[in-house]
């Protein structure tokens, strides 16, 4: 029995399967495979995933044979412990290296962990044998999430369009993640931005990738890692104010002009929309689907039922959804036209503020706009730079469906486990 065996099992036994779990991570790829198909079987019986339990005890038994690996490394995968699927998945694919679906886990195991990279190195590594469909698009997908915008775009200029109908979708979105990101380089390089569409312009590829504008950056941690997100926020009044100024700036370059803030039910979001309708002085009105010229307000969009977000995915006319505090490491389903911070966790100072929703929204409406100073190590975010990125790429803004964006892209950020 190894040393990570002993840990796992020391770890299941106290009842810490979160903890077992993270043990793993920094050894998934150096175990032998039997070994790591073990440990997941523990793993598996602790949490009651029969499935992935049968599909560990036959890879721990037969290490060489690939359809064992296969089922492992998809049980892995579907269970949402990707990082453990990617070892058995590649033996497999070492095994029966022109296997197309052994391929297409192995990348879907690294899309799952961010690992954009390692999914476009694999996938460039078959050169001229590599089919268009799927496999060059998911090398286009992975080039451009891995950072490099000039290859991705070569790539993609030379994809034929789908001859199977059920990748229409896909080829639409990328050719506007595509297009936008392109846009969105020019864009960040007439606004003077140091490095468009480098490692951390995190807003250039926000917009690029989503679709969305991002209002402000983290003002602290930067040369620790946060790349201008946030991990845990105490929110207060006076950001919320400033996503409203810098929401606002937007609209007017955009000449978009609003007739009504629809509000959502949840507490925050009524919160926030009733102080944004203070302060564009427009009627606050329950949010109805339909409702065309509207802007729609939400603090938390990963907070909202989920068949209400569903409807927010098409694009009424006139409508912009403005979300305050978007999770960057579990993304809401639909992207919002205007994101004021990117956060992995956010408390609103009124979360246990029993006042009234309108007392709570007049002193947003009311608070200060102006920057948080920050620790001093973060780069300028002036409103005039903003105003020059927006004032570019506003053409684009608010034409597209609302696509979810799962991975954080380029951009690198820490995070709490």
């Amino acid at each position: 029995m190894t040393i990570a065996l002993d840990d796992v099992r020391r770890l299941v036994k106290a009842g810490d399967l979160p903890g077992a779990v993270r043990s793993l991570r920094p050894r998934a790829e150096t175990l032998p495979v039997a070994e790591l198909a073990k440990a997941t079987r523990l793993l598996a019986d602790a949490a009651g995933f029969k499935d992935l339990a049968a599909a560990a005890k036959a890879a721990a038994k037969r290490p060489e044979n690939p359809q064992a690996l296969y089922d492992l490394g998809y049980g892995c995968v579907e269970r949402g412990v990707a990082f453990l699927g990617v070892a058995p998945l590649r033996e497999a694919l070492r095994l029966l290296p022109d296997s197309r679906p052994l391929l297409a886990e192995l990348v879907s195991a690294l899309e799952d962990e961010h690992r954009h990279t390692d999914a476009a190195a694999l996938l460039a590594a078959r050169g001229d044998r590599l089919p268009a469909w799927p496999e060059t698009y998911l090398l286009v997908h992975h080039t451009l999430l891995a950072g490099d915008l000039d290859t991705a775009e070569g790539l993609f200029v030379s994809l034929p369009a789908p001859e199977d109908p059920q990748w229409s979708g896909a080829h639409g979105l990328q050719t506007r993640r595509v297009l936008r990101s392109l846009q969105s380089r020019r864009a960040q390089r007439e606004a003077g931005h140091a490095d468009p569409l480098g490692p951390d312009d995190l807003r250039g590829w926000h917009y690029g990738l989503t679709g969305g504008l991002l209002g402000t950056l983290s003002p602290y941690g930067w040369d620790a890692g946060m790349t201008g997100r946030y991990a845990y926020l105490g929110d207060g009044p006076e950001l919320c104010r400033r996503g409203l100024a810098r929401l606002s700036l937007a609209l007017e370059a955009a000449d978009r002009r609003p007739g009504t803030v629809s509000l959502l039910p949840g507490r925050s979001d009524r919160i926030l929309g009733l102080a944004a309708a203070r302060v564009f002085g427009l009627p606050a009105v329950p949010y109805e689907p339909t409702r065309t010229d509207t802007l729609v307000v939400a603090y938390d969009l990963g907070a909202v039922d989920h068949d209400l977000v569903r409807t927010l995915h098409a694009r009424t006319d006139g409508q912009v959804l403005h979300e305050h505090a978007t999770c960057w490491t579990d993304p809401p389903a639909v992207s919002a036209d205007f994101s004021t911070l990117l956060c992995q966790y956010a408390v609103p100072r009124w979360k246990d503020d029993d006042r009234p929703e309108e007392e709570i929204a007049h002193e947003i409406a009311t608070a200060d706009p102006a920057a948080d100073e920050g620790d001093g190590e973060t780069p300028a975010d002036p409103d005039e730079a903003y105003l020059a990125f927006v004032t570019k790429v506003r053409t684009g803004w608010l034409s597209a469906p609302r696509d979810r964006m799962a991975s954080p892209g380029p951009v690198p950020s820490s995070r709490f486990a």
